[in-house]
């Protein structure tokens, strides 16, 4: 089981989305994009992506984890639907993989995923992650939670995920062949 679910709201970070999508196809896994409404979701930069599937049709048990996409007003589509918090739920009772970046760990919150984990976000959503032991790290890991600060850091955490998932083999492998520096 490696699929990956990255769902897609209005207003999601067009870098942040795409750029999880791209770099875990590229070290291997299935992942598939699900819209909280239609199948064309606008983002932030009014960039439109047509999602894989609608979020009704995503069946939990087959997912290995889920990557959050930041972004406002995108992050607190998902924090605000039932499904997604439901489906994040679910996926951490058995200690899937659960990944949010930028303005994402909201939603993280709103799960009740939060309390006493260390974790990371955009500036300023400290605010809203109460619960938890906030850095300003560029990703964090804490077992199965990874977050990020944001778009700058996308190409980082989406490594961060595939170290996770894969290896660190194939991270270099990426790393390589992307010409990253660090």
């Amino acid at each position: 089981m490696n699929k990956i679910l990255i769902p897609l709201a209005e207003g999601f970070e067009e870098i942040e989305a795409i750029t999880n999508i791209d770099i875990l196809r590229r070290a291997g896994l299935e992942v598939e994009t699900a819209s909280l409404g239609d199948l064309a979701v606008t983002g932030g930069h009014n960039i439109i992506i047509n999602a894989d599937k609608l979020i009704d049709e995503v069946k939990g048990q087959e997912l290995a984890g889920i990557v959050l996409p930041g972004g406002m007003p995108g992050a607190a589509h998902l924090r605000d639907d039932e499904r997604i918090v439901s489906l994040i739920q679910e996926l951490a009772k058995r200690e899937a993989l659960i990944a949010a970046i930028c303005a994402a760990p909201i939603v993280l919150e709103e799960a009740g995923l939060l309390s006493d984990r260390v974790v990371t976000s955009y500036p300023g959503f400290e605010e809203e992650l109460e619960s938890c032991n906030y850095l300003q790290d560029r990703v964090v890991v804490d077992g199965n939670i990874i977050t990020g600060r944001g778009p700058g850091v996308a190409v980082e955490f989406a490594l961060k995920l595939v170290e996770y998932l894969v290896d660190n083999k194939k991270v270099e492998e990426l790393k390589a062949t992307m010409l990253t520096n660090f």
